[in-house]
């Protein structure tokens, strides 16, 4: 009974789950005359409005990485914007609650599709089709690619109307520049077949944007290919580009073919939206990882990295998180050209933590600096007048911050620089009237108690 009983549970367990997509349906196999969809590998897949071309593959790999909340969470979140006076992170005020929506959107990884286009322009606009579309979705522990493609302008109903279904069953939308590109793209063309509506999107997680705040310090271009090669080492998940075809190419390609030129050059263009989908599946369990708050997802972290990542949950408000991310770049050893932004930035928020002590060390390293000097001067005038209590100290470093100040006005060529610099140093100015008058008033009330007892000693001399 207990083998019996063991077969039912894996039976039952190959069953979809209540509430998960049914599979696409199924494709009519090309004829010995169709060379174009036996050379992609491709199936015929039709609906009312024709026909087009589906290529379908499964991947073991990237395996399936399980959303961490936390991650879903700052990836959801709307960013802060910084106010230019105070230099605060605030929140967009109506943009939290579109937050909030997306967040519980996004909750189910069944509903997700990750979507990746190859178009016949690099430019956009009414005149540029998506000639091939790339979806992606989790299935079976690792990934299932389905790629639509249009062997003419006129199956573009055909495919939009597949797209429209898969949208339909998964609309949370994954894309690498999605938002700015390929998604807009694809609304107009839904519009100009003014027969088709334009898919309603749950969510749409664009990995363009956490990924060059992630890694744009370290690698410069965060292009998908340069995160291949340097963050998630596509070579263990199983491709390569070293055959890959040039995107800037891949529009001429297509037109080649529409004319009757080779089709050939097609297969390696299929190969490289599959290779994109991979890296963007990919890619989504690197951020998921490093936007974990569990420290041990960190600990082989480049330190480049580490404040990249310290930046972004700033800018999310998660400042605990922020502040010790930070302080481990530093630990980590950070390259010179951006240890003392680091050390600033760390500085900044040490004092809005209320560890002041912690923040006036930091400052200390930053005296000087050539860019960060002045400031530094600035924040150590201020501990001293209002924590440390040593005015004198203070007009120390309120006098050096002015001197820093008006050197870096004279050696500059910025044309805006004189007006900065009045300001700034109006401001240093008062500082220094403020301190040197608490000065004077301190040492005033320090003699009057020796004013007045030789005041009374006189007088008792004289009644005597």
């Amino acid at each position: 009974m207990g083998n019996t009983g063991d077969r039912f549970s894996r039976l039952a367990a190959l069953k979809p789950a209540h509430g998960v997509a049914q599979k696409p349906a199924a494709l009519r196999a090309p004829d010995e005359t169709d060379a174009l969809s036996r050379l992609l590998g491709a199936g015929i897949a039709r609906n009312h409005y024709g026909e087009h071309l589906a290529i379908r593959s499964w991947f073991a790999t990237p395996e399936f990485s399980e959303p961490s909340p936390v991650a879903l969470d700052l990836l959801t979140k709307a960013p802060a914007r910084q106010d230019a006076a105070s230099g605060r992170y605030k929140n967009r005020g109506c943009d939290e609650s579109t937050s909030r929506r997306t967040r519980a959107a996004v909750q189910d990884p069944e509903k997700w599709l990750f979507l990746d286009t190859e178009t016949t322009g690099l430019a956009g606009g009414t005149g540029t089709y998506a000639f091939l579309v790339g979806l992606a979705w989790w299935d079976a522990g690792g990934l299932q690619v389905e790629q639509l493609f249009m062997r003419d302008f006129s199956e573009e109903h055909s495919l939009l109307q597949e797209l429209s279904a898969r949208l339909a069953e998964r609309p949370v939308l994954v894309t690498f520049n999605g938002k700015s590109f390929d998604w807009p793209l694809l609304e107009n063309r839904f519009t100009m077949t003014r027969a088709i509506r334009v898919p309603s999107l749950a969510a749409h997680l664009d990995l363009l944007h956490p990924a060059r705040a992630l890694w744009k310090l370290r690698l410069g271009s965060v292009r998908l290919v340069e995160l291949e090669r340097h963050v998630l080492d596509a070579a263990r998940l199983g491709w390569h580009r070293e055959d890959d075809v040039s995107s800037a190419l891949i529009p001429q390609y297509y037109f080649d073919y529409l004319r009757g030129g080779s089709a050939k050059p097609l297969a390696g263009v299929v190969k490289h939206n599959q290779m994109d989908l991979r890296g963007l599946a990919a890619l989504f369990g690197k951020i998921n990882a490093l936007l974990d708050e569990r420290e041990t997802s960190h600990q082989a972290a480049d330190s480049l990295d580490l404040f990249g990542l310290s930046r972004y949950l700033n800018r999310r408000g998660e400042k605990e998180r922020a502040h010790s991310m930070c302080a481990q770049a530093l630990g980590a050893g950070l390259p010179a050209e951006f240890r003392s932004q680091a050390t600033r930035e760390l500085a900044v928020m040490a004092k809005r933590r209320g560890d002041v002590e912690r923040a006036a060390s930091l400052w200390l390293e930053l005296v000087h600096d050539p860019q960060d000097g002045v400031a530094a001067c600035e924040h150590l005038a201020i501990y001293y007048e209002r924590n440390a209590r040593d005015l004198q100290r203070a007009v120390e470093f309120a006098q050096l911050a002015l001197a820093k100040l008006q050197r870096q006005c004279a050696h500059s060529r910025d044309p805006y620089a004189t007006a900065r610099t009045a300001r700034a140093e109006k401001k240093l100015l008062c500082r220094l009237e403020r301190l040197r008058h608490r000065i004077e008033r301190g040492a005033g009330r320090a003699h009057a108690p020796l004013l007045a007892h030789s005041a009374a000693a006189g007088a008792g001399s004289r009644s005597r």
